[in-house]
């Protein structure tokens, strides 16, 4: 137990064994809750802040009043590193509505929980980023954003849990999901870029798509690297016509895809410009001035 990481759950520290919640959580019957999934890079927590600013919109959307300022919030997440000795790492922060009864109403919550918890997370390895990998598209449709809305992040992922199962039994590495009108939304838990005649893509928010803070940090390397970003409705056709295609999202960090629906994208390797952004964004993720020191 010694050696067990530390979880933070409402200002105290647990063993990974014994950190838990009452079944009586709103969070865990209703998915009444939201969070962030945020990265450590050598000592830094990287967009930290962003990561904060998201999830108290996210929470403001739903009326879910958080029981720390964004300043405890933050430091909670640094002690929880600090507490585990973490300078590289993986970080789950959670809000849920709390405690409650086996009705709907928020109201029986008197108080939301906040969990933080630190770890490592692996979705594509180095060789997804040197071969890309295989996606497929679902015929799971991203909720509107007149629905449950995937612009907040909550704890509700039942949509990306279907799809991601369809890609499983079709043999994909990946989950392509589209919007109830057609086009191309985005990936499971990850935003998607294409990239035709030297212009670069991506869905806009309107498709359901998160706001994606790594898609935000890519946009903003393409355009350092002179490449125009566009935010654009994309066809299935357009999709599998790309010369390029890549994921982008925390846990994924940047990931080229390869195939759409056994469909060759490009030439099947990863391209350019993925190449680029790629070697782009691991300068990004070392420097200490892009996050909050732990």
């Amino acid at each position: 137990m010694d050696n067990e990481p530390l979880i933070y759950i409402d200002g105290e520290f647990y063993p990974k064994s014994q950190a838990k919640i009452s079944v009586f959580d709103h969070g865990l019957l209703y998915g009444d809750g939201v969070f962030e999934g945020i990265r450590a890079y050598k000592g830094s927590v990287f967009k930290l802040k962003e990561h904060i600013n998201r999830l108290y919109q996210s929470a403001h959307a739903m009326m879910l009043q958080a029981p720390l300022t964004k300043e405890q919030m933050t430091e909670a997440v640094l002690e929880t590193l600090r507490k585990n000795k973490m300078k590289d790492a993986y970080i789950r922060l959670v809000v849920t509505r709390g405690v409650g009864d086996l009705g709907l109403d928020p109201r029986k919550c008197p108080k939301a929980s906040v969990i933080v918890i630190t770890g490592a997370i692996v979705l594509h390895g180095n060789e997804a980023k040197e071969n890309g990998i295989t996606t497929f598209v679902s015929w799971v449709r991203r909720h509107p954003v007149d629905a449950t809305s995937h612009e907040i992040k909550s704890l509700n992922y039942l949509n990306s849990v279907m799809a991601k199962i369809e890609a499983n039994m079709a043999g994909a590495d990946e989950a392509i999901v589209l919007d109830k009108a057609g086009f191309v939304s985005e990936g499971v838990g990850e935003n998607i870029f294409v990239v035709k005649n030297g212009k670069i893509l991506t869905p806009p928010v309107c498709s359901g798509a998160l706001p994606g803070i790594t898609a935000q940090v890519v946009t903003k390397l393409a355009q350092k690297l002179g490449y125009e970003v566009v935010e654009s409705n994309l066809t299935p056709y357009q999709l599998m016509n790309a010369d390029e295609a890549f994921f982008t999202g925390t846990a994924a960090e940047i990931v080229p895809i390869r195939e759409v629906n056994k469909r060759q994208i490009g030439d099947g390797k990863p391209g350019s410009v993925a190449k680029k952004l790629i070697a782009a964004f691991q300068k990004v993720v070392a420097d200490p001035k892009e996050g909050v020191k732990i």
